[in-house]
């Protein structure tokens, strides 16, 4: 007979398993299962809604390879859900943890390889086991880590994470999350429900096991029930994160400018506001959140770095420009074979790269990150195509004093003003080839051609350069 405390997990499961189906209205439910007591008691929840509401239900596990144990765990996950009448898959992953650790490294490995699963299968929604203990050890963790609310939120009921499990289709719930450990290992006992130990939950060189082990069991001695009030401490950092998402959702409408921050707008808001805005901003395109002396940093530049000075900061995964007091995020892009330093020695005497146009509609040249197309002009506006024939070509990037004249009724300008009258940021210049003859500048990528040779010719030809740099 079960105990009256792990007669109220099926309850307390069905309650969320019900208000999941009535959010997300999945077709189809999938649990990862490592096989271990959480996984097995949620198999166990799972397999008997499951049932009762006529829903299919996947049984998913990813196999690391980093136990000597791998293959047993998995055939007992296999035969468990064999015997419930379940469709099971297995994904094996190689996990590497150089850089990141094993523990990251085997985390982003299983969340992609279950979305995987998870998408080969059609399942929506992906339940995993984490529970109330958990959600203590994530707070915890968090804490340590010097983590603002959005860390302090802990884990969420559900949600999306197209980025972790490569999947923007699924939906991740956590059913047991008010659940304690203590509780769902009465549950298993009295299912009389078997499960697997990995021996690497004992390893305090993992930062989850030291406090698991060493730290956790202390509190409760202190503290007993401390996991339910830091859930309490997680759910208040999670509204105070919402209201912060929403501020910030409103700042960044306000501040935004073709895709670029405007910096005046951010002179004027307090630093609390701008870091808020700052860090929604880069969540919003994916990249990794910076830690709190590099946003510093970042800030102090943008906000005391003169008017005009080109100012960069650099990100992991990208560039922080500023161009005309708006911030940019640029991609961080290799320098190609043609690029040269202006600060080398001898760098004016280095000569581009030659060439001879026969006619052809389009000429690649990978060392200037891009193909020169040729094609039909008008009258006037383009090089006649026997003269053009003649000439020993050059590209190349430029050196500095070039100058280029695009119409008759214009003036001859330098190309540094001709970029910043069609606002061209600087970072973007350095990598725009230029097509000379002689000394003759015919042709600028970004800007055009130069009107000094241009023909009065029934047919003539134009210059259009394409980038294809990544």
């Amino acid at each position: 007979m079960s105990s009256p405390q792990a007669g109220s997990v099926p309850a307390i499961f069905a309650r969320a398993l019900a208000a999941l189906r009535d959010q997300f209205s999945p077709s189809s439910v999938a649990i990862a299962c490592s096989g271990g007591l959480d996984s097995m008691a949620l198999l166990q929840l799972a397999t008997s809604w499951c049932q009762a509401q006529s829903l299919p239900l996947f049984v998913f596990h990813v196999h690391h390879g980093l136990s000597p144990h791998a293959d047993a765990w998995q055939n007992h996950v296999a035969a468990s859900a064999s015997a419930r009448g379940l469709r099971f898959d297995v994904h094996q992953v190689a996990v590497d943890g150089a850089g990141t650790g094993t523990e990251a490294a085997a985390r982003k490995l299983r969340y992609r390889a279950l979305g995987a699963m998870c998408r080969e299968h059609g399942a929506t929604l992906l339940l995993t086991a984490h529970h109330l203990d958990d959600q203590a050890e994530t707070v915890l963790l968090q804490l340590l880590r010097g983590s603002g609310p959005a860390g302090l939120s802990g884990m969420d009921a559900a949600n999306s994470a197209p980025e972790l499990l490569g999947n923007p289709d699924l939906v991740m719930a956590r059913p047991l999350l008010p659940l304690s450990r203590a509780e769902l290992e009465a549950y298993a006992r009295d299912e009389g429900l078997d499960w697997v130990e990995d021996e690497s939950n004992l390893d305090p060189r993992y930062a989850r096991n030291a406090l698991r082990h060493q730290v956790m069991p202390a509190l409760a001695q202190a503290f007993p029930g401390f996991q339910a009030r830091f859930a309490r401490s997680a759910a208040h950092a999670q509204s105070a994160q919402r209201l912060l998402t929403e501020l910030a959702a409103q700042d960044l409408d306000a501040a935004l400018v073709d895709g670029a921050i405007d910096v005046p707008r951010l002179r004027s808001m307090s630093l609390d506001r701008v870091y808020n805005l700052l860090r929604y901003w880069f969540a919003g395109q994916n990249l990794a959140m910076p830690s709190t002396a590099w946003l510093a940093e970042l800030v102090a530049q943008l906000i005391e770095a003169r008017h005009d000075a080109q100012l960069l900061v650099t990100h992991p995964a990208c560039h922080l420009r500023r161009h005309r007091d708006r911030l940019y995020v640029t991609p961080k892009l290799p320098d190609l074979p043609g690029m040269r330093d202006p600060d080398d020695e001898g760098v004016l005497d280095r000569e581009g790269q030659s060439f001879r146009w026969q006619g052809e509609g389009n000429i690649a040249f990978p060392d200037y990150g891009g193909v020169l197309h040729f094609e039909t002009g008008a009258p006037g506006i383009g090089f006649d195509p026997a003269w053009l024939r003649q000439q020993e070509l050059v590209i190349d990037f430029r050196k500095g004093g070039e100058r280029l004249k695009l119409a008759a009724n214009r003036p001859t300008r330098p190309l540094k003003a001709h970029y910043q009258a069609v606002d061209i940021p600087a970072w973007e210049r350095t990598r725009l080839p230029i097509v000379s003859s002689g000394r003759d500048l015919l042709f600028a990528a970004g800007l055009g051609m130069d009107c000094h040779h241009f023909a009065a010719a029934a047919d003539t030809v134009s210059l259009r350069w394409e980038s294809t740099a990544k």
